[in-house]
């Protein structure tokens, strides 16, 4: 039986958790104060996935970068592979909040849209 230690991020309390996992099942949950902690303890350790925030390039606009993130998360081992999508991005300003400025980053089905909104010169 393996044994997992986290720290819950669903709500502020911040619980400390135990995993219990048996051929990479998870058997219990331990220590979590509310069931959102349940659920992110059982998701991080069987499918963790992540949100990933960053800047993009822009041309012709009164800021040289703007705000973005992916729509939704994305596995957790394709962070590098879609912030090196998110790095070869250059958008043209204007820009605004909610925009999409690349659609399926890293094959992931997720677009990244802007988080900002961004005036041209």
């Amino acid at each position: 039986m393996e044994k997992r230690e986290l720290i819950c991020i669903g709500c502020p309390m911040g619980c400390p958790m135990t995993v219990e996992l048996d051929n990479g099942e998870v058997v219990s949950v331990k220590g979590n104060t509310c069931k959102r902690g349940d659920i992110y303890a059982r998701k991080e350790v069987t499918n963790p996935t992540r949100i990933v925030t960053s800047t993009v390039r822009v041309t012709g606009g009164i800021r040289p970068v703007v705000s973005v993130k992916t729509a939704n998360d994305i596995p957790k081992a394709k962070i590098f592979e879609v912030m090196d999508d998110i790095n070869g991005i250059v958008a043209k300003a204007p820009v605004t909040i909610g925009e999409v400025l690349l659609k399926d980053v890293a094959g992931t089905g997720v677009d990244v849209i802007a988080t900002g909104n961004l005036r041209a010169v």
